[in-house]
């Protein structure tokens, strides 16, 4: 197998983004109003305001994304993460999310959010494998996030991970 490469963001991958989003949202759910607004224009509702935006690339195939968008100087939500049902099981999310806590500890974020659904039972078991661990429901931006998770990577400034004392397991949510 050829290596998959993890780029940043840039105009002419665009569309990679809005597919690979749309395909798995539109297969277990649909495109939201805050969905449109990123996917159409991930430039401005990203980049543009601090964030960062991954992709992983193989064969020169875009087959996956992630983005990292700014809520405030030292959180991030991680979102928008999409692998091309074609190319699962190949290790791509775990690559996407490797690099993107990697640049989230040298921009030395200190925390990262997301939002998911108990029905991506895959995606949830990663982020709990990362170290994510879910959070009261609050401040829920769309209808299909059921669950909120955090992943702390620096308490107070200082460089130090942060490993939660009780394990999070997926089937404990009843």
């Amino acid at each position: 197998m050829s290596k998959i490469e993890i780029i940043e963001y840039s105009d002419r991958y665009k569309e990679d983004f809005k597919r690979l989003n749309c395909e798995w949202i539109q297969k277990y759910f649909w495109i939201e109003p805050t969905d449109e607004a990123v996917l159409n224009r991930p430039d401005e509702a990203v980049i543009a305001k601090g964030g960062y935006i991954f992709f992983a690339r193989l064969n020169n195939v875009i087959v996956g994304t992630c983005a990292l968008m700014r809520v405030d100087p030292y959180v991030y939500e991680l979102g928008k993460m999409a692998v091309a049902e074609a190319y699962r099981e190949l290790g791509i999310g775990t690559l996407l999310m490797k690099s993107v806590i990697a640049k989230a500890k040298r921009m030395r974020m200190r925390k990262l959010v997301l939002y998911s659904n108990t029905r991506l039972h895959a995606a949830i078991n990663m982020y709990i494998r990362f170290g994510f661990y879910m959070v009261p429901k609050t401040d829920f931006h769309n209808y299909r996030a059921n669950v909120k998770m955090e992943l702390k990577l620096m308490e107070r400034g200082l460089r130090r991970s942060f490993k939660p004392k009780e394990e999070c397991r997926l089937d404990a949510l009843g």
